[in-house]
């Protein structure tokens, strides 16, 4: 498949996950996905954190959340995405979970540091703080993958 069909349900997944899935017409798949984001959603109160978050009130969006859930949601968010982008075609490109993997452990401590990440003296709070690790995880992962597969036409020009 298309380059603009694995980027379209990665965007879609963006949106919310699962919708990556029934763009990939993979409906049992999709609903699985809308279900658990919408459990961890409500039960992390993550809607409720996302309107001070967006105030810039750190403090009272990571006091609105459950952090027993709230710590799933960054791997459920970036396996959805890297699923539907596997589906869409990426499963033929070569290591193309390392960005979505490393993007989820580094969003994950994204969480984690919520309450004490700030930037310029500003708590960042448990909705920005996840999503800058992320991007930074982002750009980890491609390096790791560049990496790895330079590593691997090294080792096959070795041979």
């Amino acid at each position: 498949m298309s380059k603009e069909k694995r980027v379209e349900a990665i965007l879609w997944s963006i949106a919310f996950p699962g919708f990556g899935q029934f763009l990939n017409q993979k409906f049992l798949k999709g609903v699985f996905f809308v279900l658990l984001e919408f459990t961890i959603n409500v039960q992390a109160k993550l809607n409720l954190a996302i309107i001070p978050s967006f105030y810039g009130n750190g403090h009272t969006a990571n006091d609105t959340v459950n952090y027993q859930w709230i710590m799933f949601y960054p791997c459920v968010y970036l396996f959805s995405m890297y699923d539907a982008y596997r589906d869409a075609g990426g499963k033929h490109v070569k290591y193309s979970f390392i960005p979505f993997a490393v993007s989820a452990y580094i969003g994950t401590i994204g969480v984690i540091y919520s309450r004490s990440f700030q930037l310029f003296d500003h708590v960042l709070g448990v909705i920005w703080s996840p999503i800058l690790f992320h991007l930074v995880g982002l750009g980890i992962g491609l390096l790791i993958r560049s990496i790895v597969l330079s590593l691997g036409k090294h080792d096959s020009k070795v041979s």
